[in-house]
C-alpha cells in the first residue's frame, strides 16, 4: 500500500466512501504524495510521453498556429501567449523558436503559463531559459487581454465523477474499502439534474462521466477571447459526448489498476469535448468542429516539415523521425485518437487547420 493508499484508507474508515473525483485529485495533486507534486513524469524515464516530446514538429505547428491566428486578428500588442499544464515546456519553447521570424510576435507577446507542481516549474524554468515568463495557478488569473492558448492533455487530467445508469436514477462510482483496502463501489441510486439530458442516450448499466473542474477554466478563456479577441486551441484524447469508463493509470508507461499504486501512478480520463464546446458558447465564444489531430497536423504542413527535417537525418536519427511522424499523425495512433477543438472570438477569421 503506498503512503497516498494508507492516507485516503484511513479517511475512508472514517468519514466513509469518497468519490473518483476526490480520489483522482489526491493522488494527481496531494502536496506530500501526489503525482505531479512529487515528479518529472514525462519521456522515457517517466511514465507517459506527450505529443511535444515525441517530436519537435509538434510544438513548431503550434507555435505556427498560435501565429498566424495572431496575424489574422490584426496582430494586437500587446497579447497574452499562454498553455495550460505546460510539462516540461517542451511545447512552448519549440513554439518560441518556431515563431523567431513572425514580425511583431515576439515583442508583443507576454507568456503566461497555468501550472500548480513546484517540481514542473523548475523544468519549465530550464527549457524557457531566455525567455520572460509568468507563471500562475489558475486560467481565471490570465491578464484581461487578447488571448493566443494552447492546451494539450490538460483537460484528461482533471478530476472526473463517474455515474452508472441505475433504473431509479444513477448511481455514483466511490471508492470504498474491502477488508481494509481501496475498493470500487456504487452510491444508492438517486435522481440528478445534471444529467437528466443523458436519460435518452444511455442504458441502465451505462457509465457517464463528468468534469466539473473544465467548466470554470473553459469558460474564464472563453470569457477573454469574446471580450479582447484571440484564439484557443485545446488538444486531447476524447470524443464528442462521454459514455463508458475511461478513467485509467499508467505507471511506466505500462497501463495498471486505478487503484494499485495511488499516487505514484499518473491518472487521466477521456475528454468530454462536447461540454467544452457548450461552456464556451455560454461564455461568448465560438467553438470549431472537433477534428481529429492527425487530420490538424497534415492541414499545418507536418509531413513537408518532415521531409525538411529528414533531409538532414539518416540511420536510427532518420528511423526515429519517421516513426514520430506516424506517431503523431496515423489514424492508428494519436491522429485519431486525438482530437482536436479551437475556440475563437465570434465572427473571427477561421482558425487554421479547422474547417470553416
Amino acid at each position: 500500500m503506498t503512503p497516498l493508499a494508507a492516507l485516503l484508507a484511513r479517511r475512508i474508515a472514517a468519514t466513509g466512501p469518497i468519490s473518483l473525483a476526490e480520489f483522482m485529485a489526491d493522488c494527481l495533486m496531494h502536496p506530500k504524495h501526489g503525482y505531479y507534486s512529487t515528479r518529472d513524469p514525462f519521456g522515457a524515464a517517466g511514465d507517459f510521453t506527450t505529443a511535444p516530446e515525441i517530436s519537435q514538429m509538434f510544438g513548431e505547428l503550434i507555435g505556427l498556429w498560435l501565429a498566424q491566428t495572431w496575424l489574422d486578428r490584426g496582430a494586437p500588442a500587446p497579447f497574452t501567449l499562454a498553455e495550460l499544464g505546460p510539462g516540461r515546456g517542451t511545447l512552448m519553447a519549440d513554439a518560441l523558436r518556431a515563431t523567431r521570424a513572425v514580425p511583431g510576435f515576439h515583442a508583443a507577446a507576454r507568456v503566461h503559463l497555468v501550472e500548480t507542481s513546484p517540481s514542473l516549474r523548475a523544468r519549465q524554468r530550464d527549457s524557457l531559459a531566455g525567455h520572460d515568463v509568468t507563471w500562475i495557478d489558475h486560467a481565471d488569473a490570465l491578464p484581461d487581454a487578447p488571448l493566443f492558448l494552447v492546451a494539450n492533455e490538460f483537460f484528461d487530467a482533471l478530476p472526473v465523477r463517474q455515474f452508472q445508469r441505475d433504473p431509479a436514477g444513477w448511481r455514483e462510482r466511490q471508492v470504498g474499502l474491502a477488508q481494509g483496502a481501496l475498493a470500487l463501489g456504487l452510491s444508492a441510486p438517486a435522481p440528478l439534474a445534471d444529467l437528466a439530458h443523458r436519460l435518452d442516450d444511455t442504458r441502465p448499466g451505462d457509465i457517464v462521466e463528468t468534469c466539473a473542474p473544465a467548466a470554470p477554466i473553459v469558460a474564464a478563456i472563453a470569457a477573454r477571447i469574446a471580450a479582447h479577441g484571440g484564439a484557443a486551441l485545446i488538444v486531447d484524447y476524447g470524443g464528442w459526448r462521454s459514455r463508458g469508463d475511461t478513467l485509467q493509470a499508467v505507471r511506466a508507461h505500462r497501463p495498471e489498476p486505478v487503484l494499485a499504486h495511488p499516487g505514484q501512478a499518473d491518472l487521466t480520463a477521456h475528454v468530454d469535448f462536447e461540454a467544452l464546446a457548450r461552456t464556451a458558447t455560454q461564455a461568448g465564444a465560438a467553438a470549431s468542429r472537433l477534428t481529429p489531430q492527425g487530420v490538424v497536423l497534415e492541414r499545418l504542413g507536418i509531413t513537408a516539415r518532415a521531409q525538411a527535417l529528414a533531409k538532414n537525418l539518416s540511420g536510427a536519427a532518420l528511423k526515429a523521425h519517421v516513426a514520430a511522424h506516424r506517431r503523431l499523425t496515423h489514424p492508428q495512433e494519436m491522429g485519431t485518437l486525438f482530437q482536436t477543438l479551437a475556440l475563437t472570438e465570434r465572427g473571427g477569421p477561421p482558425p487554421p487547420g479547422f474547417d470553416p
